[in-house]
């Protein structure tokens, strides 16, 4: 039997029947579908609506669904249910008769999907954190493990100054953390219960709001039911927020395989996660790299595809909301399948530090250093850089590097140069320089690693915080 078919003379065009189902993808709901029914069925016999021995029966029923859900993937092939709540109401009827059909008292469908949707979304973001934290955690390891290595660091992918490589590996720290903390600040905003609201306007039955939220684990009921049944902000924030880790993650692969071809050669690709050519044999390519920059795409798509779904749609509840769930779904599975991934790949690779340490040596990249050394010899910073700029040109027609030029021809420039000039170049000093808080500074990044490695413990309580809630 249809949630809604009295009112009706005519059966649907099977053909339109089949077409408007969404059950093919919602019922990876479905857990949350019976946690939310089963807080409503004890509102249910809290309003007087369910005896007490009514109320166990639902219970043990919706229990039941979850077992052989768990226990058989295909219990949840059906052709004839149109949705994950029709689903758990035939299931229902099956195993306990009429009785089935008073759970939906006082609910509405609109009400249910959303409250589903928050608690998949909810649970998406704990895991996604925990992923994080891994990744975190993997890269803070591989920046202790590059000790004082440097390397080239670069603006406009042009030669700029020297970086210790774990300066570098702790940028994409901060970038994980922040995405860490963008989805903790959505499922802030995300966790306040719909149930209740009914179809738009409100429960007809005098059902204790507070008492259902808090049975889900939510912080409060959501204020208003026609946005509670209307609002897929949440979706489209989360989705948002998988977008610009996608994007981070995008920048770290296209990084990893720049950094990995034979012109820079930093990077020796894990064999592990790269496969060769069917027609060149000596290929290795960084394919998880290049999936990873790929299906950033899809994540972003999925952002575009909802925020066209929702732009005008009047309130509250339309059909078209069914299309945020695939988008939604599709986006969460990529982020959750690339985390992994990418924290084997940080493990398994290999960085070749002494290329790397040999190219921070070059490229004139001890030039701003050169500069301070003027500036602290009283020499106004502009012309400071005038005069270290003509000290290039006059290497770049000799070939040569700046510590390569002679103090006289150094005297040329600027009379303040002395002996003391030539230990300023060194790596170590140009390094040292950078004595500042999130600077280079093989000090400073030693904190740097103490420092994240501390956010990446907090990031681990919160979450297993949350699993044990």
């Amino acid at each position: 039997m249809k949630m809604w078919s009295g009112r009706f003379r005519q059966p649907l065009d099977p053909q339109f029947e089949r077409w408007q189902r969404s059950f093919d993808f919602d019922r990876r709901l479905l857990s949350y579908e019976l946690a939310a029914s089963g807080a409503h069925a004890r509102a249910l016999k809290n309003a007087g609506v369910l005896s007490a021995d009514e109320l166990i029966n639902i219970l043990e029923g919706l229990q039941r669904i979850g077992e052989t859900a768990a226990a058989s993937k295909g219990f949840i092939e059906d052709d004839e249910a149109e949705d994950v709540h029709h689903f758990v109401e035939k299931q229902m009827v099956t195993r306990i008769g009429d009785l089935g059909y008073k759970l939906h008292s006082g609910r509405s469908r609109n009400e249910q999907i959303a409250t589903d949707l928050r608690l998949y979304v909810r649970a998406a973001i704990d895991e996604l954190r925990r992923e994080l934290a891994e990744v975190c955690g993997v890269f803070a390891d591989r920046a202790e493990q590059a000790g004082n290595a440097a390397m080239p660091a670069y603006t406009h992918l042009q030669y700029a100054e020297p970086a210790l490589a774990a300066h570098w590996l702790l940028a994409y720290v901060e970038m994980f953390l922040r995405d860490a903390d963008r989805l903790a600040d959505c499922r802030k905003r995300l966790n306040v219960c719909p149930l209740g609201s009914g179809a738009v306007a409100g429960a007809t039955l005098p059902l204790d709001r507070a008492f259902m939220a808090d049975e889900l684990e939510f912080a409060g009921p959501t204020a208003n039911s026609i946005d509670a049944t209307s609002d897929r902000d949440f979706v489209l924030e989360f989705v948002n927020a998988l977008s610009m880790l996608g994007l981070h993650l995008s920048r770290w692969a296209e990084e990893m395989i720049i950094f990995s071809s034979q012109e820079f050669g930093f990077v020796k690709l894990p064999e592990t996660y790269s496969t060769g050519s069917s027609a060149m044999p000596q290929k290795k390519n960084p394919d998880l790299l290049e999936l990873v920059r790929g299906k950033t795409g899809r994540v972003i798509g999925s952002s575009t595809a909802l925020v066209i779904a929702l732009k005008g749609l009047p309130l509250a509840y339309n059909k078209d909301l069914q299309e945020t769930q695939e988008p939604l779904f599709d986006a969460a599975d990529t982020a959750l399948g690339l985390l992994p991934l990418v924290a084997g790949w940080m493990k398994a690779v290999e960085f070749d530090h002494e290329r790397m340490n040999e190219s921070a040596q070059s490229g004139f990249m001890n030039a701003w250093a050169a500069a301070t050394y003027l500036v602290k010899r009283g020499v106004p910073s502009r012309l400071a850089h005038e005069q270290i700029g003509k000290a290039v040109r006059l290497c770049v027609e000799k070939q040569c590097e700046l510590q390569d030029l002679t103090l006289e021809e150094l005297r040329t420039v600027n009379p303040a140069f002395d002996e003391s000039f030539y230990d300023c170049l060194k790596l170590a000093s140009v390094l040292a320089i950078h004595d500042v808080v999130g600077g280079t500074a093989p000090a400073r990044v030693r904190q740097g690693i103490g420092a994240a490695r501390k956010r990446i413990e907090t990031l681990r309580e919160e979450v297993n915080f949350h699993a044990h809630a």
